[in-house]
């Protein structure tokens, strides 16, 4: 299809795609007295769908596990509006907190700090068929808004920042805000993962099958695989994740590459390793994802996460564009990057009005020199 066509609406074409991989098992028939809960949550390496069953204890002790932040408060009305024709956009925030049981795997001292390691804009279309993962590079530089986090505090507006210090100066809602303000779209939702318990979920799926064309070593994010297939265990899919230094140029930009690489295979493997088919199994699985996430206030319990994940259900890695913000390194310091504003303006463009990223948006911009390294 040539870039001036017109695809059918609400199931844009996409610009990145992954390889086709079969439907999974369908889901066997409910148990006399039990009813099963599917939950799915898009994580830190990306978009990661979660299983949930019981009732009575369980069902209470899953919905306890969620932690939620109250977004619309403590933003207020200042915000772009809502799309009203079924599309939604959601924020995927994975924290490095330096606290508790993360403090090993972030890899510094235990000072309570966090900030956003991975930033990912998840727009679902209308119809709920495709979605687009625009990826923003934690380095890039912008104009922080002033913002107030959920616990009433001000922050003041600050430029030349990096996009990280958003959620490390104000939490979830200043990060929330901030990237409001660059895209000029409402994010309808706010999930975010956790190092540790991105590493338990990955374990509880029994690993993820991943290619690499060539060797990865990275003593920093204590990852070593040499080139060909592997089934990565949760600390090694954490060092993927996280590695700069492993291949590429070394910048943020490669680490995304490999970040969206990863999410594909995540989905296949999701979709393929058949949960339902085990109640403990899928126990331990929302047990770990229940304990894993923090969401907006909309999203914080059970049934929440059921019916959202009841609107994600159809969305495969081949239906799913992923795309990196378009931007150029920074003249002054080759360890930052600045955001390309007209190109960066065709990607807000097209999913404000629920199309597809235009090619021209991501054509001749800073890649990192990582894609192609990891495949599902």
């Amino acid at each position: 299809m040539s870039a001036e066509s017109t695809p059918e609406p609400g199931i844009p074409e996409s610009v990145v795609t992954g390889p086709r991989r079969g439907r999974g098992s369908r889901r066997t028939a409910r148990g006399k007295g039990r009813r099963a809960l599917r939950v799915t949550a898009w994580t830190a390496a990306g978009v990661v769908a979660l299983g949930g069953v019981g009732a009575g204890y369980v069902y209470f002790k899953l919905n306890g596990n969620i932690r939620s932040v109250d977004i619309d408060q403590a933003l207020g009305a200042d915000r772009p509006g809502k799309a009203g024709n079924g599309s939604e956009n959601i924020l995927v925030l994975g924290s490095d907190t330096r606290s508790g049981s993360n403090r090993a795997l972030g890899g510094g001292a235990d000072d309570g700090s966090a900030r956003s390691d991975t930033a990912m804009i998840v727009h679902v279309y209308q119809g709920h068929r495709r979605a687009s993962v625009v990826s923003v590079p934690r380095d890039t530089l912008i104009d922080r808004p002033a913002c107030t986090d959920t616990k009433g505090g001000s922050h003041p507006a600050a430029s030349g920042v990096m996009f990280n210090s958003a959620y490390s100066t104000g939490g979830a809602a200043c990060a929330v805000k901030t990237v409001e303000s660059l895209t000029g779209l409402r994010m309808d939702h706010y999930l975010e993962v956790d190092f540790a318990g991105f590493q338990r979920l990955i374990d509880d799926l029994g690993g993820v099958p991943v290619t690499t064309t060539r060797a990865i070593a990275d003593p920093q994010s204590h990852l070593d695989l040499k080139a060909g297939t592997h089934t990565l265990d949760g600390r090694q899919a954490l060092g993927l994740v996280r590695t700069r230094h492993g291949v590429g140029d070394g910048s943020d930009l490669g680490r995304i590459q490999l970040q969206q690489a990863f999410v594909k295979a995540l989905l296949g493997q999701v979709r393929e390793v058949g949960v339902l088919t085990s109640p403990k199994k899928l126990y331990d699985l929302a047990d770990t994802a229940t304990k894993t996430v923090t969401t907006d206030s909309e999203l914080g319990s059970v049934n929440a996460l059921v019916d959202f994940a009841d609107g994600l259900k159809g969305i495969s890695s081949s239906r799913m564009t992923m795309v990196t913000m378009p931007v150029r390194y920074d003249p002054a310091d080759p360890n930052r990057v600045l955001m390309q504003k007209d190109k960066a303006q065709l990607v807000w463009d097209a999913l404000k009005n629920d199309r597809r990223i235009p090619r021209a948006a991501t054509r001749g911009t800073a890649t990192g020199e990582a894609k192609g390294v990891v495949s599902p």
